[in-house]
């Protein structure tokens, strides 16, 4: 900082005053420099700034908007790459029809559907059964639980959604659910143990149809998504910020969110407004993108949320966010951002604290030596005896980038305890591995991965026992092999 100084002599009180231009001071910074003149940024300074500001805020937005886009992509896929109805349920069951799912389960049989509220109440009608699914909101909240830790306790039941707004209705036989916006998923999983049985008995009793107080609609079959190609990763580049606009453009402003969308205005995201943003514009959400989702990578994949399920192991719980998304205190926008970077939806049942019901997931993206998993090395995962699933349990190897099934000649990323020609030990032990060749002998207990891929595993529990939730049971590290 620079200051001259002149003398003015009044009486016996001699004064300093300053005769230089303006001070000027520059600061370094982790951004770069700023210069100040008289404390002012300068021109330069300002621009500079202004798009630190919002480049950073764009960062941010990017995970505050991983569930939304996850979610609305899935379900523009839904509309026009499998062409279904509003409402019609539509079933993945094969490996290709799963392929567009963050992170499924190869084993279970899925169906779901999307619900625009803007045309009326719907009906989801399930028939009894072993089922477990959920109702979402845009923005993936649980609104109602369906089948087994539902209010219809897997005997069956219809739920009715309502629009936002609409009059409050109670028909007898159905269980109300109220939307609080436009977009609606509804879901469920089979879980019985004889899949094509479930597939056999269970789909045919799955329905939809519009519902009016007067009388129902036609009704709707679930239909096969079908030999399609549809992803619902996130998009990378503006694609990104198109579908999180079209969320916001959707969707009704929340409390909770309104700081967020405050700041969006300045990188062209304004409910009521059209999308164009301006080059300078364009280029910060380009780069946030980048460094956004280098950001959800390692919230995700090294998170800071949750410390490890088993005491010594780089085994963490998956699923880290509460079905509302909400703590004491905070929104936990972080932990869904952690879970919903990786995969879709959730429901009370995935996150089960009671014996016997429900799912639980846990992941591991490093070996035992701390190591990230490597496609091109080969692994071995020892599952002790007495898993703790009352259903079954199994292991599944998912695509570091596109967090979706590895894709492999071997064509399943998957090994479970309903696999018939699983090999077991003779304490009931389960050896698993990984490579990109099977060992030996081993090919019954290996799943494929590819070189120069990273992948991540999922354990899963179908009905945890008590023995889970004791840690009586642990499971130990993946292992690099030789």
């Amino acid at each position: 900082m620079t200051r001259t100084f002149g003398t003015l002599v009044v009486g016996a009180l001699t004064i300093l005053a300053a005769t230089s231009a303006a001070a000027q001071e520059t600061l370094d910074t982790r951004i770069g420099k700023l210069s100040f003149e008289s404390g002012y940024p300068t021109p330069e300074t300002v621009n500079k700034l202004y798009d630190e500001m919002d480049f950073q805020r764009a960062c941010q937005a990017y995970i505050w908007g991983i569930p939304a886009v996850g979610i609305a992509e899935w379900s523009m896929a839904h509309q026009n790459v499998m062409k279904a109805k509003n409402g019609e349920m539509v079933s993945y069951l094969s490996f290709q029809e799963k392929l567009g799912i963050l992170t499924p389960n190869y084993t279970t049989p899925y169906i779901g559907t999307f619900m625009d509220m803007q045309q009326g109440p719907l009906v989801v009608e399930l028939p009894p059964g072993l089922m477990a699914g959920m109702v979402l909101d845009a923005w993936q909240r649980v609104l109602a639980d369906l089948g087994v830790v539902g209010p219809d306790k897997g005997n069956g039941g219809k739920f009715l959604i309502l629009p936002p707004g609409y009059q409050k209705v109670s028909p007898t036989g159905y269980y109300v659910v109220q939307s609080p916006g436009r977009w609606v998923f509804a879901g469920v999983r089979l879980l019985g143990d004889d899949k094509e049985k479930a597939i056999r008995e269970l789909v045919p009793g799955i329905k939809t149809y519009k519902w009016t107080p007067t009388g129902t609609g036609p009704v709707m079959a679930v239909r096969p998504a079908g030999d399609v190609k549809w992803s619902q990763m996130p998009p990378r580049g503006m694609a990104y910020w198109e579908t999180l606009n079209k969320v916001i453009q959707n969707e009704p402003v929340e409390e909770r969110d309104r700081l967020i969308l405050a700041q969006l205005r300045f990188l062209g995201i304004e409910k009521g407004k059209p999308f164009k943003p301006d080059a300078r514009q364009k280029k910060i959400l380009e780069q946030a993108v980048v460094v956004g989702e280098a950001m959800a990578k390692a919230n995700t994949e090294d998170k800071r949320v949750e410390p490890a399920f088993w005491p010594g192991t780089n085994w963490k719980h998956a699923l880290v966010v509460s079905v509302d998304q909400r703590m004491p205190g905070y929104d936990q926008l972080d932990e869904r951002a952690a879970w919903f970077y990786e995969a879709v939806v959730v429901s009370k049942a995935m996150l089960t604290q009671t014996p016997g019901v429900g799912q639980r997931y846990i992941a591991s993206y490093k070996d035992s030596g701390g190591q990230w998993l490597d496609g091109g090395k080969n692994y071995h995962l020892h599952v002790p005896p007495n898993p703790p699933a009352k259903q079954f349990w199994s292991v599944t190897a998912y695509d570091e980038d596109t967090r979706q099934m590895a894709v492999t000649a071997q064509g399943r990323p998957d090994l479970s305890s309903r696999k018939a020609d699983l090999k077991k030990n003779s304490d009931g032990s389960v050896d698993v591995y990984f490579g990109p060749k099977a060992p030996a002998g081993k090919e019954a207990n290996w799943i494929q991965t590819l070189p120069d891929k990273g992948w991540f595993a999922y354990m899963r529990f179908y009905a945890p026992t008590e023995a889970f939730f004791n840690k009586s049971w642990a499971l130990p590290d993946v292992e690099q092999v030789q």
